[in-house]
């Protein structure tokens, strides 16, 4: 995949960063600290600039926080209700424990969008739960930019920064993007058994 997305950016410059970011703001498997460290180190034989790239890469990591957003808001709180209504039994949910995760994130949302822009995977899936709460969509839109800008910036100019040694950043964005699925799932595991003792207590 990497030689891939390292020749459609040869080939397509700004154009290839913004589609390869939004593809990748959508399905995150595709490594953006592939398309942003060799983006950094285009500008330094090509005529492609560092802030063009960032631009470029910003723009598509907001077209793709945008997406998921709408699909977070048809996946609103009144169909997962709906679905907890017909399902809730398997799933050892009520509505309560429905509106209970909304509130939490109509208050910790903000703080919550613009933090996971700078953590790998839920960087942007975060855009989800974002519609799904139908947080305030100007202020959505502001904190992933700010987000994806602080990201963007720092990996495109380490990129240029190392010139072609680039894909020695991405073996160490690697090392960081695992720490942080380790510490996800631990921290998954954690919140079930919270859960489970919790309902457990209920019953």
């Amino acid at each position: 995949m990497e030689n891939w997305i390292t020749e459609f950016m040869d080939q397509f410059g700004y154009f290839g960063v913004f589609l390869l970011i939004m593809i990748e703001n959508v399905f995150p498997p595709i490594p953006s600290e592939v398309i942003l460290t060799f983006g950094g180190f285009m500008t330094t034989y090509s005529d492609m600039t560092r802030m063009g790239v960032i631009i470029a890469a910003t723009a598509g990591s907001i077209i793709g926080a945008m997406i998921l957003y709408s699909i977070g808001l048809f996946l609103d709180v009144a169909r997962l209700e709906k679905i907890v209504d017909r399902w809730g039994g398997v799933l050892r949910l009520t509505r309560k424990d429905i509106r209970k995760a909304d509130a939490w994130f109509d208050k910790y949302g903000p703080w919550t969008v613009l933090l996971c822009r700078l953590v790998p995977l839920i960087r942007s899936l975060i855009s989800i739960p974002a519609g799904m709460s139908n947080m305030n969509f100007p202020l959505f839109i502001l904190l992933t930019t700010i987000g994806s800008l602080i990201w963007n910036t720092a990996l495109v100019m380490i990129g240029a920064a190392v010139g072609d040694n680039w894909q020695s950043i991405v073996h160490y964005m690697d090392i960081y993007s695992n720490v942080a699925y380790a510490l996800l799932a631990i921290g998954g595991i954690a919140i079930c058994i919270w859960y489970i003792r919790f309902r457990r207590k209920r019953v």
